[in-house]
C-alpha cells in the first residue's frame, strides 16, 4: 500500500475510533490499554457494550498496523519523495 493510502484509510479509521470515543468518553488508545488488561472485564455480560468494544478493538488495531506500516515507509524513502504534490493551476 502506498504511502498516501496509508494515510487515508488511516483517516478513515481515525473517523469509526471518533464515534467510539465521543460514545464512551474516551480515547481509543486509553480503551486500548484498558482492554489488554483486563480492567473492562465488568462490562462482558452488556451485549451492546461488547459488542462495541469488539469492534473498537479491531478497528484500533487496524489502525496500529496501517500507522506502523506508513512509519516504516517514511524511513525508508526521502520525505520530500513521499509528498503528493498537485501543480497549481
Amino acid at each position: 500500500m502506498e504511502t498516501h493510502e496509508l494515510v487515508i484509510e488511516m483517516k478513515l479509521l481515525e473517523r469509526r475510533l471518533t464515534l467510539y470515543e465521543e460514545k464512551y468518553g474516551v480515547l481509543s488508545d486509553d480503551f486500548y490499554q484498558a482492554l489488554m488488561a483486563g480492567k473492562l472485564s465488568r462490562y462482558d455480560a452488556f451485549d451492546e457494550t461488547r459488542a462495541d468494544f469488539s469492534r473498537w478493538k479491531g478497528v484500533y488495531e487496524t489502525w496500529l498496523r496501517r500507522k506502523k506500516a506508513h512509519t516504516e515507509q517514511l524511513k525508508k524513502r526521502e520525505f520530500a519523495d513521499v509528498l503528493r504534490i498537485q501543480p497549481a493551476y
